[in-house]
């Protein structure tokens, strides 16, 4: 072949690679945008919260000035070892945890798996044959050599070029598919933490009921042995001492029935740390923490720091690359094979220059008639983003309200136990002169019973209002995002 043919074929074949590299850089589909949502300047619910300084078991710490974000190990600001320790058993234990990050593991290997289709594939196929043709066969003519040996060690290597990216969006689907299972792992983690911490704060608010009746118990048997010694003194009557029995016995009854609910979160606790129920207890402590505050921040953080809002923009994303594939199907697919190496019926000369072979080619395939299958693929996936958009808007617009439900929980909480407080202390000085006025023998023994009984179903009450301000606080936390923003999601 001439100098001159050889010039052709060359500059014909930097052209063609440089088309399809400029190709390459070209996708078809509408480019991806972060779907708007609906804004507030701040949120409306948040107030000074100030807690009554009476609180009883309970104090509140003001957030310090450098406290302009959530830690990611919030359950810290408790300040309570115990809470502590099982947090971290969660992020180590959990089963639930375990899913979600082998979900997320599968989800990074398949972006690996799309991102092998950008290159070419190649394979090696090395073969020997010993062959002997008859000679009688029809029209057979003498073979020199017969039987013969045929050695092959050759090569093929095949190429779809991403001429319309539907290689590319395919990676960038499973990437951004792969951040939403990270996501997704991020608010099980926080789902799991905060569940664990409502749990705990519920089951410490049963040791203050347990403790609560406990006391009450010792404070209705001295009634009790005193309502007896003034009927043996004929200053009180049967009936007295028959209701004082009734009013003690009817809480220890209550004392007891504690123990369900408790042996409950307990058990709850057991398996959110990932520990069988049965081998596992905590001792009772009742709740006297002191309840932190959390920086709220505005409306517009919630996008970044909560990990279902992001699962949710993610999948939009990937909703949006799935328009692309769809579209490029209206494109011809191209193939580029070659295969090259030597053949010889003698291994002795295998590797030599006369023994080489090669062949180079290409192909492409353009759909013309599919009774708009296409089409309807296309619509689908544009309805798909359209759903995961609305998906999107609508978690923000929960993630809003999560935050304005807890705020103003809080809010009314405070007020409620201020106004609780009030009434346990009124209650307090009801009993007090009720019995003094039956011990200087003005009232029956009934008045002091029905003081009793509301003195302590308001300490009761009090002692819900600050397990239901704990449980707030909590889920005020889980609707912030937990410490978590979106800078934490991975680029596999």
């Amino acid at each position: 072949m001439s100098p001159q043919r050889l010039e052709v074929l060359r500059d014909a074949a930097l052209g063609a690679l440089t088309l399809v590299l400029f190709a390459g850089g070209c996708k078809v589909g509408p480019n991806y945008k972060k779907p708007n949502t609906a804004m507030a300047p701040s949120f409306k619910e948040e107030t000074v919260q100030t807690p009554p300084p009476t609180a009883p078991g309970v104090g509140w710490k003001h957030a310090q000035p450098s406290d302009d974000k959530l830690r990611s190990k919030w359950w810290e600001s408790y300040n309570d070892p115990q809470l502590n320790t099982l947090e971290e058993h969660v992020a180590v234990s959990n089963q639930n945890l375990k899913a979600a990050l082998a979900q997320y593991t599968q989800a990074a290997a398949a972006v690996r798996q799309f991102r092998s289709n950008l290159f070419p594939t190649v394979s090696l196929s090395p073969s020997y044959a010993r062959t002997r043709v008859s000679e009688n066969r029809p029209f057979g003519v003498p073979v020199k050599g017969n039987p013969y040996s045929d050695v092959i060690v050759a090569g093929s290597a095949t190429w779809e070029p991403d001429l319309w990216g539907n290689i590319r969006r395919s990676v960038q689907q499973a990437r951004v598919n792969a951040q939403a299972s990270a996501a997704d792992l991020a608010n099980v983690q926080l789902s799991m933490q905060s569940e664990l911490a409502l749990d705990y704060f519920e089951l410490r608010g049963l040791d203050t009921q347990k403790q609560l009746l406990d006391d009450t118990i010792q404070q209705y048997q001295h009634f009790l042995q005193l309502t007896i010694s003034r009927f043996h003194g004929g200053v009180a009557t049967d009936a007295d001492v028959a209701q004082a029995q009734t009013q003690l016995d009817q809480t220890k009854a209550q004392d007891i029935d504690v123990g369900v609910a408790r042996a409950q979160f307990e058990h709850a606790i057991a398996t959110l740390t990932g520990q069988p129920a049965s081998s596992f207890s905590l001792a009772p402590a009742p709740l006297t923490l002191s309840l932190p505050t959390f920086p709220v921040g505005v409306p517009s953080e919630m996008l970044e720091r909560r990990p279902d809002v992001a699962a949710a923009e993610r999948r939009a994303a990937a909703a949006n690359e799935q328009i692309g594939i769809a579209i490029a199907a209206y494109y011809p697919q191209i193939s580029l094979t070659g295969t090259g190496g030597f053949e010889s019926s003698r291994a002795g000369n295998l590797f030599q220059g006369p023994s080489a072979l090669w062949s180079l080619g290409g192909s492409a395939t353009e759909l013309l008639f599919d009774a708009g299958k296409r089409r309807a693929i296309t619509e689908e996936a544009r309805a798909a983003y359209d759903a995961q958009v609305a998906n999107y808007r609508q978690t923000v617009l929960q993630s809003f309200q999560d935050v304005e439900d807890q705020l103003a929980a809080l809010s009314i909480l405070n007020q409620e136990a201020a106004a609780q407080q009030q009434t346990v202390a009124d209650a307090e000085r009801s009993l007090q002169i009720s019995t003094n006025q039956y011990k200087g023998g003005l009232t029956t023994y009934l008045q002091v019973i029905t003081a009793q009984a509301i003195e302590l179903s308001n300490r009761r009450t009090a002692a819900d209002i600050t397990t239901r301000q704990f449980a707030a606080s909590v889920q005020l936390v889980k609707a912030l995002g937990g410490g978590w923003d979106n800078t934490q999601l991975p680029h596999p």
